[in-house]
């Protein structure tokens, strides 16, 4: 049961790669029961034993309480159920554009792919304020295993999931398929690139992107175990195949995904692409420390897709 009286965690709560819950405590090497962990967990991983298991365990951090939703801050949305191809049942939230949309018509739909941690409730706040101030539907989706989303977690279901997203997306007559903007942040980044392979939509946006679960994994335990994992969200080979505007942004006091990660993808992509310094902003809290210079960013690239001479924000 939903109860709107608790405060969302956007900045927190909603983990990304390698983050933990608020109050636990934080792997560091110099401990030596954390230090006897980790190589327990690579020499698992070596010898194929449970890996799958232990992948979801350090990669996805899913929570199944919805407790707020956009209509307890005042946002009209509608509650959505769909189908990733292979069937699992997942769900979303749609939210109408305020009225006007774009100059150019029909107004686009940011397509939301989240990162690893939370759910749907934990982005409250982010939604409310890109309905406010960004000129788009938005439409946000959990994952399988997160929130009201069924199954479990996995690479390459989070691929179907986003597959079944813009499917569901393209069967509403209010959506205009050739209006789509992905909107992918941290471990989305690399599933909104995923989804830009197979089914291009008109821009794409990644916040706090990686490059590759691989290079977080060295980053966050200094051993490198990426040739043995079997997840790889491989962002910086997806983006050199994008030919698409795209839009990065990252935030320069990121202790999460290094600031330097985002700057790779970005170095890595095809023009037309922009890179945007969101200063004094970590990891969870982008929207909050980037304010309305922030929005106007987004919005701004967002609004330019769309401009009749078909010239591409960067």
């Amino acid at each position: 049961m939903e109860n709107p009286s608790r405060k969302p965690v956007d900045r927190t709560s909603a983990r990304n790669v390698g983050e933990r819950p608020k109050g636990a405590k934080r792997f560091s090497l110099r401990n030596p029961a954390v230090r006897l962990s980790v190589y327990a967990v690579v020499l698992l991983l070596i010898l194929g034993s449970c890996r799958e298991r232990i992948e979801r365990f350090f990669i996805y951090h899913p929570a199944q309480e919805i407790f707020l939703t956009p209509g307890d801050r005042g946002v009209s949305f509608e509650d959505v159920r769909f189908k990733a191809p292979d069937g699992v049942k997942l769900h979303g939230w749609f939210v109408p554009a305020r009225a006007g949309g774009t100059a150019a018509g029909r107004a686009p739909t940011l397509t939301w792919f989240h990162g690893n941690g939370g759910n749907l409730s934990h982005r409250v706040e982010n939604i409310t304020l890109l309905h406010q101030k960004v000129a788009a539907n938005v439409f946000i989706f959990d994952y399988r295993g997160y929130g009201r989303s069924k199954g479990t977690p996995s690479e390459e279901g989070t691929y179907r999931d986003a597959e079944g997203a813009v499917r569901y997306l393209l069967s509403r007559k209010d959506v205009d398929g050739d209006r789509l903007v992905h909107f992918g942040r941290s471990l989305g980044a690399s599933v909104a690139l995923e989804e830009a392979l197979r089914r291009p939509p008109a821009g794409i946006i990644l916040e706090s992107p990686f490059t590759s679960v691989g290079a977080m994994a060295k980053k966050l335990y200094l051993i490198p175990i990426g040739r043995v994992l079997k997840t790889k969200y491989d962002s910086l080979s997806k983006i050199k195949k994008i030919r698409l505007p795209l839009l990065v942004l990252h935030g320069d006091r990121d202790g999460i995904v290094p600031f330097f990660m985002g700057k790779a993808l970005f170095e890595a992509a095809n023009d037309p692409k922009g890179f945007y310094v969101i200063r004094g902003a970590g990891h969870n809290d982008t929207y909050a420390a980037g304010g309305e210079a922030y929005f106007q960013r987004l919005d701004s690239f967002i609004r330019k897709l769309f401009t009749t001479d078909g010239s591409a924000g960067g």
